[in-house]
């Protein structure tokens, strides 16, 4: 059962309904938003601080579409990170927008399990084995490390960074797909 309440914009004071529409008025558009305009996903535990909420979807805005990472590369490592934490809500998300890029209901479940997966293009299998890396390890080899350059590093280990904060947070404030 989910521990917050999804509060409607009416309820919120002013510095959350400002967030709440930045966030909605933003690239995610309105699909965030419940029947009653309360904020769903990780976007409703947000508005309890928006001092750092605010800066916190302002890195997912960033890393989700200012990257330099293509589409698939960051939806791989999105489901990477969310297989790993069993963040049901990131996988909800984020499975059809990786259905629709071309991804097969054979290797999203992979993602999902964690399990082996052979990608034809190298740029992704390197972006799957750096991430896994990162979700497990914390930390790349020399081998891994030289599979990407480094502007590419830093993107994703932001990325994962940050998808691995909102399913922390989804988990603690159990929210559901």
């Amino acid at each position: 059962m989910a521990r917050l309440r999804r509060t409607p914009p009416h309820e919120l004071d002013p510095e959350a309904r400002a967030l709440h529409e930045k966030i909605t008025s933003g690239p995610r558009g309105r699909f965030m938003v419940d029947p009653a305009g309360g904020l769903t996903g990780p976007f409703n535990a947000m508005l309890l601080s928006p001092a750092v909420g605010d800066p916190l979807q302002e890195l997912g805005v960033a890393v989700r579409y200012r990257s330099s990472l293509g589409d698939r590369a960051r939806e791989l490592a999105v489901l990477v990170v969310a297989g790993h934490h069993d963040s049901a809500f990131e996988q909800a998300a984020h499975e059809p927008i990786a259905r629709g890029l071309g991804f097969t209901d054979e290797q999203l479940r992979a993602l999902r399990d964690g399990a082996p997966l052979s990608l034809p293009d190298e740029g992704e299998a390197a972006v799957l084995a750096v991430t896994r890396a990162l979700v497990t390890k914390g930390d790349l080899d020399d081998d891994l490390y030289a599979l990407l350059g480094e502007r590419a590093l830093f993107e994703l280990t932001t990325l994962v960074g940050y998808y691995t904060t909102l399913a922390l947070q989804l988990r603690v404030f159990r929210v559901s797909p």
